[in-house]
């Protein structure tokens, strides 16, 4: 079956949202959001990849729309996913695609918080060119196996006219608080490499991805604030306007590598 109210909104509809994601960082600023806009919504229970669990849920729930900010990214980072690979094609692709399945079959529009982290600069799209990625680019990074697991699933997604994949990258919001905040992150990094990458700033963006949903949009979507960012600059902010003592130090790509299990990515979106 496929979705014709594509483009639509959904201002005629008792809107409900099933979230899936609860103690994650996006799950719980969703909730938070629709507190503040008065919409109702319900945690999914259920397991991505226990399909019938998915089925009780929306049985259960009834709700106009699903958004899963679920999946494995690996603690302390990326790196745990390398030796943890079934686990994490268990929650980023079968997971993943179980519930736009089960979505699809009752006629519900699924947005999906993808990731960005796919790409690397090349030779098309050069360090300093401004040349991005778009929404219809190829992922061009294999250098984790989380990115091929994103990268995946995404490619498999494409076949599902009801879902809505949007490509976060490195999010931020105001919440220094938070450690996945990536100024946090890199704040509490001893060394960074600085190259220009493509972010998204939450506060901002997640709004926005709740008026998709009331639209009933569809598709990929570079789920990101215009422009690129450099490491160096965000932390030059941080020190003007958090901590004047501040100091970090920068590495190079290569002397990354040797530290790391997993290469990180450095693209534009």
């Amino acid at each position: 079956m496929g979705l014709e109210r594509n483009g639509l909104t959904a201002d005629a509809l008792t809107l409900k949202f099933l979230i899936y994601g609860r103690t994650g960082w996006i799950g719980g600023l969703l909730g938070r959001l629709c507190d503040e806009q008065g919409i109702p919504y319900v945690y999914g229970a259920g397991r991505l990849e226990n399909r019938a669990m998915l089925v009780e849920d929306i049985a259960s729930a009834s709700p106009t729309h699903v958004f899963n900010a679920a999946g494995v990214t690996g603690r302390p980072n990326v790196d745990w996913c390398e030796s943890h690979r079934v686990e994490t094609i268990r929650a980023n692709v079968i997971g993943t695609l179980t519930l736009a399945d089960v979505c699809r079959e009752r006629g519900l529009v699924l947005v999906n918080y993808a990731t960005g982290c796919i790409f690397e600069y090349d030779d098309a799209h050069k360090l300093g060119s401004e040349i991005g990625f778009k929404e219809e680019d190829t992922p061009n990074f294999v250098g984790s196996f989380y990115s091929k697991t994103k990268a995946m699933v995404e490619e498999l997604l494409k076949n599902y006219e009801n879902v809505c994949t949007l490509r976060v990258r490195m999010p931020i919001s105001s919440d220094l608080s938070n450690p996945r905040n990536f100024i946090t992150k890199i704040s509490r990094y001893e060394k960074v490499v600085n190259i220009p990458n493509s972010m998204t700033v939450l506060d901002g963006l997640l709004p926005i991805s709740i008026e998709m949903a009331k639209r009933n949009l569809t598709g990929i979507w570079n789920f990101t604030n215009p422009g690129v960012v450099s490491h160096n600059e965000i932390l030059e902010m941080y020190r003007k306007y958090i901590d004047p003592n501040f100091s970090w130090k920068n590495f190079t790509l290569e002397e990354q590598v040797k530290v790391i299990v997993a290469p990180k990515k450095q693209q534009s979106t």
